[in-house]
């Protein structure tokens, strides 16, 4: 008894799902979308949808497949060892370029501070590369210290949005929304197409939503509605923060916004109240980036233990720390934030959000594909099998959707760094296939 209480409940989970999702996602959102007009809501109905499919559909594997590896362990039920490795290079990728676009939205937020951030691509980049180097210096303390500064710094954010959600509507002006509307004249269609990766982004991270079996109650019904509850709650919040923040700051004025959620701040009360809320922007971003680093290089130490990824990423200091990971996860970002240099923030944020949607969604599809191996394997009953399939099926449709709302720039960019991963994977699978046939004599 006393074990069973020591676990979470159903609104326990739920409450972490959705702070776990939230973090520095929305952080510059708003000046984004306000690029395409308010127009560009709408396709967080399709992408909620989409991503309370994804999620439950996580959570189903993860209850029937108790393997480690997680996202790369599914696509391996269904496609075999090489899709374990490019699983996890697609998706060791993607945390590059997330944790770099989180960098620059920490930048966009200190622009008011330090104005000289904000004065051309050179200074925004200075800022960029100094984020990404003092949250790699910071964890060679190793993880606790990380996990402590991250769980407190991610209410920074998550307060001034959610505060949004249920006071801004004093303020709400619908005259400025209808201006707002769609001020470029784009189809519906399009305006929702476009602003797709820019949603998706606010859900990248859903795949971590289903918590482990054994710190749960009855996880096999409170898993799939925590994670469909998490992720509707962060949608919600984030519905209703980006519609209450276009009906209160002038479209003009926020799409220039580099940070979007300090100005709505400072129109609604003062600008003393506008640098308190940047200043809370800005420690969300840093824990957040503090704790991204640490799973960007965890993530790699585990594929490297598989014997997939280069040796070096596996080594660990005395605080347990992938000390080389980390530094090598480093120089990869700094590469990545000169490659897209911008004067712009918004300009460079949207860049590097539709390559990170896109290096994302290519292992979405392939460890969605594994559940239903992983079903099939687990003999569940044939209703289960049919609604998860239906879920599946909704799920993936959203994904080509996503990959195809990118663009073809990021897809472009995309196949070639997954292309390269297959190269890099036949150069590894000798040694595997050595290792394999030294064990079969041993036997």
């Amino acid at each position: 008894m006393a074990e069973s209480n020591k676990k979470m409940g159903l609104v326990a989970l739920t409450t972490l799902v959705t702070v776990n999702m939230m973090g520095s996602g929305i952080i510059l959102l708003p000046s984004s979308m306000a690029q395409l007009g308010a127009v560009s809501l709408l396709s967080w109905i399709i992408t909620a949808a989409g991503s309370m499919a994804i999620a439950y559909c996580f959570a189903q594997c993860g209850i029937y497949c108790t393997r480690s590896g997680g996202m790369s362990a599914y696509s391996e039920e269904a496609h075999g060892r090489s899709a374990f490795f490019l699983c996890s290079y697609l998706y060791f990728l993607s945390l590059v370029i997330s944790n770099v676009a989180i960098s620059i939205a920490a930048v966009g937020y200190l622009t008011p501070f330090v104005p000289w951030l904000g004065s051309g691509s050179i200074p925004l980049f200075v800022g960029t590369l100094s984020m990404i180097w003092l949250t790699t210096f910071a964890n060679f303390g190793g993880a606790s210290l990380t996990g402590r500064l991250g769980s407190i710094t991610v209410w920074g954010i998550i307060i001034p949005v959610a505060g949004l959600c249920v006071i801004g509507w004093f303020w709400f002006s619908p005259a400025v929304f209808s201006a707002a509307w769609n001020p470029n004249n784009l189809e519906v269609s399009d305006a929702i197409t476009q602003s797709i990766p820019l949603t998706l982004w606010a859900f990248l991270g859903m795949e971590s939503a289903a918590q482990n079996s054994d710190t749960v109650e009855n996880p096999k019904r409170n898993v799939p509605l925590a994670c469909l509850f998490g992720t509707l709650g962060a949608a919600v919040v984030y519905v209703l923060s980006t519609t209450v923040i276009q009906g209160i700051v002038p479209n003009a004025e926020l799409a220039n916004s580099s940070a979007p959620f300090a100005l709505v701040y400072a129109q609604m009360f003062n600008d003393g109240i506008g640098n308190i809320v940047m200043g809370l922007a800005v420690l969300a971003c840093v824990g957040s980036l503090l704790g991204w680093q640490f799973t960007l290089a965890q993530t790699a130490k585990v594929t490297a233990d598989q014997g997939l990824f280069p040796r070096l990423f596996a080594r660990v200091n005395r605080f347990d720390a992938p000390l080389l990971g980390l530094l090598c996860c480093a120089i990869l970002q700094s590469l990545i934030a000169l490659s897209t240099i911008s004067p712009n923030v918004s300009e460079q944020f949207g860049k590097l959000v539709n390559l990170a949607a896109v290096t994302n969604l290519i292992p979405y599809v392939t460890a969605l594909s594994g559940l239903l191996v992983i079903m099939y394997k687990a003999r569940v009953p044939l209703e289960v099998f049919r609604r998860n399939s239906l879920i599946l099926l909704i799920g993936m449709l959203y994904c080509f959707y996503a990959l195809y709302a990118s663009g073809l720039e990021a897809v472009f960019g995309a196949a070639l760094v997954m292309i390269a991963g297959y190269l890099l994977f036949g150069i590894i699978a000798k040694r595997l296939v050595a290792e394999l046939d030294k064990k079969e004599r041993a036997l």
